[in-house]
C-alpha cells in the first residue's frame, strides 16, 4: 500500500511523526507535511502564482520526506502531481492533529482540508486528531487503537469520489478509553472568539512568540491587536451519537463526510416549486 502523509501542525510536529511510526508497518509512506503550522486552512490552496518554497528533507527505504511552505491541501495537491507520480498513493491520511476536530472543528480543520483533497481525487482519505493542545500530548490511546482501526476499516475502504474519514482521539491512556464509536458530525459554535491579545496574554501567562513579536513591531498607526481563542459550545440539539459529545464522554469517533455539500431535502423540494 502506498500511503500520502501530511498534517497542519508543520513537519516538525509530535503528532505527525506519531502518526507515521504507526503507519510504517502499513506499506511505502510519502510524507509531503507544511514548512509551518497551517492550521484553520481548511481547504484552502496556496494560490495567484505565488512561489511555494519546497524542499525535500530526506529518502530511505519506504518513506520519503518533504516539506511543502503552504497550506495542507497544497501539499497533499503537491504530494499528488509532482512527488509521487505516475504513481497514485491508495490512501491519505492527515495527523495526527494537535486538538479536536470534531463537529464544526472539521468544516474549518486543516488537517481535515487535507483529507478532503484526497477525496476530491478520489482516494480513500482519513484525518486523524487527538483531543489536547497540549505542546507535548500523550499519544498511547492513539498508538494503541488507531492501528485496531485501520486493521478493520482498509479493507472495507472504497474508492468513492467525496468520501473521508474523521477519527478523533480523547487526550487520555489507552486504557482509560471506552471504545470506539460510529458517531454523526455535531453541531456546536464558538463564543467570544476574538479577545484583545495583551489581556489574553495576561490571563493565560503566555510569552509572545518571536513571529508575534515582528507582526507586533510592524503595526501600522492605531492598529489594535486581538487573537482568536473562544470558548467551544454545544448547540444544544444534538442527538446522542454527536462526535463531540461521545468524545468528550471517552471514546474515540469516527465519522464518515462528504464533501458533497448538496441538501437532499431542500433538493427536492426546490424540484417541486421551480
Amino acid at each position: 500500500m502506498k500511503i500520502l502523509i501530511t498534517n497542519d501542525d508543520g513537519y516538525n510536529a509530535k503528532g505527525l511523526l506519531s502518526l507515521v511510526k504507526i503507519l510504517r508497518p502499513y506499506g511505502e509512506l510519502t510524507v509531503v507535511a507544511p514548512k509551518h503550522p497551517q492550521s484553520g486552512m481548511s481547504m484552502a490552496v496556496t494560490m495567484g502564482y505565488k512561489p511555494i518554497a519546497v524542499k525535500h528533507l530526506e529518502q530511505k527505504p519506504g518513506e520519503d520526506w518533504w516539506y511543502v511552505d503552504g497550506t495542507p491541501a497544497s501539499c497533499v495537491k503537491f504530494g499528488l502531481d509532482n512527488v509521487l507520480p505516475p504513481e497514485r498513493p491508495d490512501l491519505v491520511v492527515s495527523g495526527i492533529n494537535h486538538g479536536s476536530n470534531a463537529a464544526t472543528a472539521a468544516i474549518y480543520s486543516g488537517t481535515i482540508g487535507a483529507a478532503m483533497e484526497g477525496a476530491v481525487n478520489g482516494i480513500p482519505a482519513i484525518g486523524v486528531s487527538l483531543d489536547t493542545f497540549n505542546p507535548d500530548p500523550d499519544f498511547s490511546g492513539v498508538k494503541a487503537l488507531l492501528p485496531r482501526i485501520l486493521d478493520k476499516l482498509l479493507p472495507n475502504l472504497e474508492p468513492c469520489y467525496g468520501r473521508f474519514y474523521n477519527i478523533n482521539f480523547p487526550h487520555r491512556p489507552a486504557e482509560r478509553i471506552h471504545g470506539v464509536r460510529t458517531a454523526r458530525m455535531g453541531r456546536a459554535h464558538w463564543e467570544h472568539e476574538y479577545q484583545d491579545y495583551g489581556r489574553f496574554l495576561d490571563e493565560r501567562g503566555v510569552t509572545p512568540s518571536e513571529e508575534d513579536c515582528r507582526y507586533v513591531a510592524h503595526l501600522e498607526p492605531d492598529e489594535q491587536l486581538f487573537v482568536m481563542a473562544g470558548d467551544f459550545t454545544d448547540n444544544g440539539d444534538n442527538p446522542e451519537n454527536a462526535d463531540h459529545i461521545l468524545l468528550q464522554q471517552g471514546y474515540v469517533v469516527i465519522t464518515s463526510h462528504n464533501i458533497d455539500n448538496t441538501d437532499p431535502d431542500e433538493f427536492d423540494r426546490l424540484c417541486a416549486i421551480i
